[in-house]
């Protein structure tokens, strides 16, 4: 831990990249945890696909409509909030999320890539431009209003790719930082997981926090096995005064 702090301290450039570990810490279900109740009975395929949708765009809506209020309930923990206090210290800091529930924001970090987009945006469907809320009809689902395109949730579903300009913005940072923190992510979803092997052949120092080991663990540098909410306060507040 001590190196850890070290290495930190003496950082230039940071990239953080977060996973369902840390949401799940302020109470945000999975994706699949949040098939409960009245959506125990759907696949994923039901719910947040492209097809599913076209099939029945007002189920697809609702469901979302569900997990926004689960969300909104949620608030950043001391990891978020620590990794905001982080970024406040480094110049030259990026956090790449795959969560869309938006915590980060939420806790104060700025430079936020969300490569799954976020669950709180609207885009319409045929161009996945984003559209603000008087911009579209009361239905449900709603329309733009202007265009008459369905308007859906701007999250990347099952079967979609990634936002090219977030993916290449992400594998920009972690080829030119210092030290990569993987923070609650399997490191098993591409192309996510491969960001930190490719900090580690750029020659970038790896800190993982995770209760469970992953296929990250053994090639990483320092792996600190716990909570986020309880590493990263204790890790950024010992890296101010290493």
């Amino acid at each position: 831990m001590r190196e850890a702090h070290a290495v930190l301290r003496d950082a230039v450039s940071i990239v953080v990249l977060t996973g369902a570990g840390i949401s799940a810490e302020s109470g945000v279900p999975t994706f699949r945890d949040a098939q409960t109740g009245l959506w125990a009975r759907f696949r994923p395929e039901d719910l947040a696909t492209p097809g599913a949708f076209l099939r029945d765009p007002k189920l697809v809506w609702e469901w979302y409509a569900w997990r926004r209020d689960l969300v909104a309930k949620a608030s950043p923990n001391a990891g978020h909030r620590a990794l905001a206090e982080l970024e406040s210290r480094c110049a030259n800091f990026t956090l790449i999320t795959q969560n869309v529930d938006g915590l980060h924001a939420r806790a104060g970090s700025r430079q936020v890539i969300e490569l799954h987009g976020n669950l709180f945006a609207n885009i319409r469907f045929d161009d996945h431009s984003e559209i603000a809320a008087d911009e579209w009809t009361g239905d449900i689902p709603p329309r733009c209003k202007r265009s008459g395109q369905l308007v859906r949730p701007g999250v990347v579903w099952f079967g979609e790719a990634l936002p090219a300009r977030a993916l290449e913005a992400a594998f920009a940072a972690v080829k030119s930082c210092d030290v990569v923190l993987s923070i609650g992510t399997s490191t098993m979803v591409e192309p996510a997981a491969s960001l930190p092997f490719i900090a580690l052949e750029s020659g970038a120092k790896v800190i993982e926090i995770n209760p469970a080991e992953t296929p990250l663990t053994s090639h990483c540098h320092f792996a600190l096995q716990g909570k986020a909410a309880e590493i990263l306060p204790a890790l950024v507040d010992a890296a101010a005064h290493a």
